[in-house]
C-alpha cells in the first residue's frame, strides 16, 4: 500500500537496536516525501544503514512552532511527510505534539506507524502491575520542584513511570526513598535494547544502594519504574493487624513497622497508620 498523500506519518524507531524497526516503518521513510526528525544527523545515520535517501528537515522543541506552517503547508501541497524522533515512539517526551494537534485541529490525517517504546518495553519486563499505570515522564530537574511532584504522587496506587537522565538518577531516587519510604519495590531499566542493557529491582533503599556501587550502572538512558501505593484496604487485612498486634505488643510501634514492612514487602506509612490506630483501640479498651 502507497502512502497517502498529504498525510503526516508518525514513525516509531528504534531505542537502541536497530533490528527492532518494522517493516512498515521503513517503506514509510522510504516512500513519503520528506521526514521531521528531531535530529536530522542522528536521524541520518538510521537512514543510511537502511539505504533510505528521503530528504530531512529538522523539527525539534525549539523550532517545532516556526516550522508549523511549513510542514502544514506540504501537506496540503500534497506531500507525505514522516515525523520521527531519536528514539522510540515519537510524542512521548518528544517534540510533536503542537504539530498533531493542529493537523487534527484543521482535519488533515495523522497516521501512526507504531513500533519501539521503552515505556511500554521496560513495563513489559519491570514484574510490576501492568494492568494499570501512570507515566510520569521526566521529573523537574531542581530538587525542590521533583521533591514536591514525588510528594504529589506518594499516594498513587498505580504503577508510577518515569523517564531520568544518568546525572541525576542518583538524586531522584534518594528522593524516592524519603518520599515513598524505603520498602517500596522499584525496578530500574537501563539501556535498553542496547549492549549494556540491565533491568533490576528491589526495594527503593536498595535499588539506591546498587546504582551507587558501580559507576556505569548510573549511564545511559533510564526507565524508572516504581510501585504503587497500597491501597487502606491492602495495609489494613486481619492477618496484618494480627501481625502488628503481636508486634506491638514487644516492641515501641515505630520498631514493629520497620518489622512488619520487611514481613510483608508493604510500604511503612500505611501500616504505622494501621499500628496507630490499633494502639488507640487498645488503650480505649483499657478500664
Amino acid at each position: 500500500m502507497a502512502v497517502e498523500s498529504g498525510a503526516l506519518y508518525v514513525v516509531a524507531t528504534p531505542i537502541g537496536n536497530l533490528e527492532d524497526i518494522g517493516a512498515r516503518a521503513l517503506r514509510v521513510l522510504r516512500e513519503v516525501d520528506c521526514i521531521a526528525a528531531e535530529d536530522t544527523r542522528h536521524t541520518g545515520q538510521l537512514l543510511r544503514h537502511f539505504g533510505i535517501e528521503t530528504p530531512l528537515l529538522s523539527l525539534h522543541e525549539h523550532n517545532e512552532r516556526a516550522r508549523l506552517e511549513q510542514v502544514i503547508a506540504r501537506l496540503r501541497e500534497g506531500q507525505s511527510i514522516a515525523l520521527v524522533s531519536d528514539a522510540g515512539t515519537p510524542l512521548i517526551s518528544d517534540p510533536g505534539f503542537p504539530l498533531v494537534r493542529e493537523l487534527r485541529r484543521q482535519g488533515l490525517p495523522v497516521i501512526p506507524i507504531p513500533g519501539p517504546s521503552s515505556l511500554l518495553a521496560a513495563l513489559s519486563v519491570a514484574g510490576l502491575p501492568t494492568d494499570r499505570f501512570v507515566f510520569e515522564g521526566f521529573l523537574p530537574a531542581k530538587t525542590l520542584a521533583r521533591r514536591e511532584r514525588l510528594q504529589a504522587l506518594a499516594r498513587e496506587e498505580r504503577t508510577l513511570v518515569f523517564f531520568e537522565a544518568s546525572h541525576r538518577i542518583a538524586e531522584t531516587l534518594a528522593d524516592m526513598v524519603a518520599t515513598f519510604g524505603a520498602e517500596r519495590p522499584a525496578v530500574v531499566a537501563r539501556e535498553l535494547t542496547k549492549r549494556f542493557e540491565q533491568v533490576h529491582g528491589t526495594a527503593l533503599s536498595e535499588l539506591a544502594i546498587w546504582l551507587e556501587a558501580d559507576a556505569n550502572r548510573q549511564k545511559g538512558e533510564f526507565v524508572l519504574l516504581v510501585h504503587g501505593a497500597p491501597a487502606a484496604s491492602e495495609a489494613d487485612t486481619p492477618d496484618n493487624r494480627r501481625l502488628l498486634a503481636a508486634l506491638l505488643a514487644e516492641l515501641p510501634a515505630s520498631r514493629a513497622v520497620v518489622v512488619a514492612a520487611r514481613l510483608t514487602s508493604l510500604p511503612k506509612k500505611p501500616l504505622y497508620a494501621l499500628a496507630l490506630a490499633l494502639r488507640e483501640g487498645q488503650t480505649a479498651e483499657e478500664p
